[in-house]
């Protein structure tokens, strides 16, 4: 494995804007699943107090994107799956992955009192089931398209296998190798 600086670096880019996107949503989905879970509060109001914990949450929610896109980035290619695939199913490994942690929230987290309970929380689970796949669709695009990954398509069969399966005569009287 050869690790590419300018891979992750992109990766990380990626899983920012990802991040943004869910951030962005998340009024909306919080009225559509009739539920008070913002991701951006919880983890704002684990370090910040008082109207501070938006932006400090914000930060931390795209810090988190971006850790996120850089390992997507480095590693994806090895998912032997097609490549729209693979950014919403990362996004729904880590969802449920990490959903039962949330036990620890509704007991640690010093303003549990603020929030919404998560545990058992059928509204929550979609909302983050919804999150996450929209965050791996635009990490997943997005990262195809600022790491184009050379992926060469198999040449035609009619170039080297003839009508009777036994290869081309002209391939073989030219010494070309099959390969």
């Amino acid at each position: 494995m050869v690790w590419n600086w300018r891979v992750t670096s992109r990766g990380a880019l990626a899983g920012a804007a990802a991040a943004g996107a869910w951030a962005a949503q998340q009024p909306l989905d919080k009225q559509l699943f009739d539920s008070p879970y913002d991701d951006v509060e919880l983890l704002g109001k684990s370090v910040a107090v008082g109207p501070g914990w938006y932006p400090v949450g914000l930060a931390m929610h795209l810090f988190n994107g971006a850790l996120f896109g850089a390992l997507y980035a480095s590693f994806v290619h090895y998912a032997p799956l097609p490549s729209w695939l693979r950014g919403p199913l990362a996004g729904q490994i880590e969802n449920f992955g990490t959903w039962p942690l949330t036990r620890f929230t509704d007991r640690l987290h010093p303003r549990r009192d603020e929030l919404p309970a998560l545990t058992g929380n059928r509204r929550a689970l979609a909302q983050a089931t919804w999150r996450h796949l929209l965050f791996g669709i635009v990490l997943g695009e997005l990262d195809r398209r600022l790491n184009p990954r050379d992926e060469p398509l198999p040449p035609p069969l009619e170039t080297y296998v003839s009508s009777n399966g036994h290869g081309s005569i002209e391939r073989a009287s030219a010494g070309q190798s099959v390969s």
